[in-house]
């Protein structure tokens, strides 16, 4: 009889755990299609803001290609812009990974002529008051980079003026600003030094903004 209970007691919990698991897996599958569309939306509007439409007449969400990032940790998605078929400028995600209170997740977009066409904050921690005016709604620094490049700025530059640069901080938060800069330098040098692979390499990464 006890041999005969544990075997039934396993047979009940066996079953629980795989109604769980599917359980799970229906949920996963409700909803990931509206999860997905939401951060496709997303995208779709800060693509906007960076590059009007206007600007290009390709389906930017499908021109898309993964290359592997500067440190060679992982793979980026480089959303290409283009005019007739010509390159106009690329969209990705990077990351200041020394920003006061962690990572600071950016949106840049550039041009083929390696000016910047935008630069927003997708995510971050700065503290409220201070590093927080990375953001748009709090104030307009992020907007001084814009048309900017590596021939109007020499790299040695991109720093707040405390570091020898030519940009000012925030009152009472440079580490904020000193790491956002760094990132904006490191994304305009890898575009000019990968341009040709941006641009030339099919497209294999689908229209979701998401790392790989």
């Amino acid at each position: 009889m006890l041999v005969r209970s544990i075997y039934k007691n396993s047979l009940v919990l066996g079953a629980f755990a795989l109604l769980s698991i599917g359980l799970i897996a229906l949920f996963h599958t409700l909803t990931k299609e509206r999860i997905l569309a939401e951060m496709e939306a997303k995208l779709a509007r800060t693509l906007d803001e960076l590059i009007p439409p206007s600007h290009y007449n390709n389906d930017v969400y499908h021109d898309c290609t993964l290359l592997a990032s500067q440190d060679k940790t992982k793979n980026i998605r480089f959303y290409r812009m283009r005019v007739d078929n010509k390159p106009y400028a690329t969209v990705f995600t990077t990351t200041a990974p020394d920003g006061y209170s962690g990572a600071i997740e950016l949106i840049i977009g550039i041009t083929a002529e390696n000016n910047i066409a935008g630069v927003r904050v997708i995510e971050h921690n700065e503290t409220p008051g201070l590093g927080d005016k990375i953001e748009l709604k709090k104030s307009d620094w992020m907007l001084q980079f814009k048309a900017l490049s590596l021939a109007t700025v020499p790299a040695d530059q991109w720093k707040v003026k405390k570091d020898g640069g030519r940009f000012d901080s925030f009152t009472g938060a440079t580490i904020t600003p000193r790491a956002v800069l760094s990132a904006i330098r490191r994304s305009l040098e890898y575009v000019e030094e990968n341009k040709d692979a941006i641009f030339t390499q099919p497209s294999n990464c689908g229209a979701i903004n998401e790392r790989q």
